[in-house]
């Protein structure tokens, strides 16, 4: 072999891996896909691509009468069409045939909007209960993101004493789930739950919704919200590092209100007043942050409305970024990659 061939094949051989690094490397730039009343179509999910996601999650939904309540009511005709099968199956059609990979995200919800990370029951007959009703919805969403191609399922939302009473259930459960999807998983654990689970190592992201708090201040500035994140930053690369995973923000986002980055989870609706400043200043320090971190996946920025047109926009001072100043900003930082 002459030296000159040599160095064209060790060239090659660079090229070829740097290529496929790259290729790893491409994040996940998505949006939370919201549940509505109807179908959704090609000019809805054109508003995603707007933004420059390429990724969407798809929620369909569960519900559980309280906290102790042991039996999970799903993909039934008094549901939402977003929150069923059949409508989380026809978004996922749309959003692919538009070229935006899914994640499939079902979630909980608990009358009156209590935490599910409270959920615990008070008998070991009702966890059995529990254990079967959580196996039939979640197992019927991953034989759904089989059917349709989905990307990524994630295995739960923010379940933490769930897993910490029943771990064996949770070892079995995942099991399950890999006997019917081949796809990517991750598990969606609370921003101060995530350091605890235990089966981090049976999937494939480390999944933190990310509501971390980075600022006290009526309006951050994005040097002060910066300065907040670095301990969280130590953190999250610890425990990839640990983990031998990625992380994964299966949700990320803040209200267009005051002190938006002291308690980034609160979506108290009763606090209306709009602090566009507050919400695009923490949201850009959050991509200075992060998103060029070795350890760093990608994320789903909470949330995305089908009905686009009807948000209220600069008058809305909940999460959604939609036609509000921000929505700039993840244009721009989804562009980059």
């Amino acid at each position: 072999m002459t030296h000159t061939l040599k160095i064209f094949i060790i060239g090659l051989i660079g090229a070829v891996t740097l290529s496929c690094a790259q290729e790893q490397r491409k994040l996940i730039n998505g949006v939370s896909y919201v549940a509505a009343r109807n179908p959704t179509d090609n000019s809805e999910v054109k508003h995603v691509l707007d933004v420059n996601a390429n990724f969407a999650a798809v929620m369909p939904f569960g519900f559980i009468r309280s906290l102790d309540t042991p039996t999970i009511i799903h993909n039934t005709e008094r549901q939402w069409f977003g929150e069923t099968r059949a409508g989380a199956t026809q978004y996922i059609k749309v959003l692919k045939e538009n070229g935006i990979k899914v994640m499939v995200k079902p979630q909980i919800w608990i009358w009156r909007g209590e935490f599910t990370g409270f959920m615990k029951m008070k008998t070991e007959a009702d966890w059995k209960t529990l254990e079967d009703s959580y196996r039939s919805f979640i197992l019927e969403y991953a034989q759904m993101a089989a059917e349709t191609g989905a990307e990524i399922f994630c295995i739960g939302t923010e379940l933490e004493q769930f897993i910490v009473n029943r771990p064996d259930f949770w070892n079995g459960l995942i099991k399950e789930i890999k006997a019917i999807y081949s796809g990517k998983l991750t598990y969606a654990a609370n921003w101060d739950e995530y350091k605890r689970v235990p089966f981090w190592n049976q999937l494939d992201y480390v999944g933190v919704d990310a509501y971390f708090p980075v600022s006290e201040s009526k309006t951050p500035t994005v040097e002060e919200a910066k300065a907040g994140w670095q301990r969280w930053k130590e953190e999250l690369a610890s425990v990839s590092a640990a983990a031998g995973r990625p992380i994964l923000f299966t949700e990320y986002g803040y209200r267009s209100t005051d002190f938006s980055g002291k308690e980034p989870w609160d979506s108290d609706h009763t606090k209306t007043t709009v602090n566009l400043d507050a919400q695009t200043n923490t949201t850009q320090a959050l991509f200075e942050s992060v998103w060029s971190e070795s350890w760093f996946a990608g994320g789903f920025i909470w949330k995305w409305f089908t009905f686009d047109e009807r948000i209220k926009g600069t008058e809305d001072s909940q999460f959604t970024p939609q036609n509000k100043p921000v929505e700039k900003i993840i244009q721009l930082q989804y562009a980059k990659q």
